[in-house]
């Protein structure tokens, strides 16, 4: 289906798809089909294909021109011309793509709602942090809190970087679309974030979507 939001700002951009298509159709949409026939030829998951697709499909949609996708040693992705960084996330059929600033870190986490972040808060959540309620539960900021630090995570390009201890939330109160503060203790320059994030609410077969990107200050 076509990129079903976009936003686009001074700084930075990014869109979110539905891969509700074929491996067919979406190489139908793409450019020299044969070139991304190739590139899909080694992976056996179809899921995994569909993935790739998208990704490429959303970035056409988005730019209005191809452009080609590298990956790091560590697995971060990068435009080969260089024209603008890009952070990527996929979750239960869906894709985001975030371009910013080529000289600028980016990180982009998209995510489907779920109760299965509560067996695992322990291990991202600090003690100094403030989990809020929203709609009666707790899972919207459990789900915002690991979000953010997995788009934290992106924009520092560092390993061995420890959630619970080396990414903090500052408090906020969880609504539809907002920005909260964050800082990382993993580096010297120990950077702060804006953590931005939308809640999309009812969309296809799942409870809400979770878009969320970081603004380093």
């Amino acid at each position: 289906m076509p990129v079903f939001k976009q936003y686009i700002g001074s700084s930075c951009r990014w869109g979110i798809w539905k891969a509700d298509e074929t491996v067919e159709e979406l190489l139908a949409l793409l450019p020299h089909k044969e070139k991304y026939e190739a590139d899909i030829c080694g992976f056996t998951a179809n899921s995994r294909k569909l993935e790739r697709l998208a990704v490429r499909v959303l970035l056409y949609k988005m730019l209005g021109e191809e452009k080609e996708i590298g990956y790091r040693s560590s697995g971060k992705p990068y435009l080969a011309d260089g024209s603008a960084s890009i952070s990527i996330s996929h979750t239960k059929g869906y894709v985001a793509v975030l371009l910013g600033g080529p000289e600028k870190e980016v990180g982009i986490d998209v995510e489907c709602y779920g109760e299965r972040v509560r067996k695992v808060a322990h291990k991202f959540v600090r003690e100094d942090e403030s989990v809020s309620w929203y709609k009666g539960t707790e899972t919207w900021s459990l789900l915002l809190h690991w979000s953010a630090k997995e788009t934290m995570f992106k924009c520092m390009n560092t390993s061995d970087v420890d959630f619970r201890k080396h990414l903090h939330i500052l408090p906020f109160t969880v609504e539809e679309q907002g920005v909260f503060s964050a800082v990382e203790y993993r580096t010297a320059e120990k950077r702060n974030f804006r953590i931005h994030y939308y809640l999309f609410p009812d969309l296809f077969d799942v409870k809400s979507v979770i878009i969320i990107f970081p603004t380093v200050l």
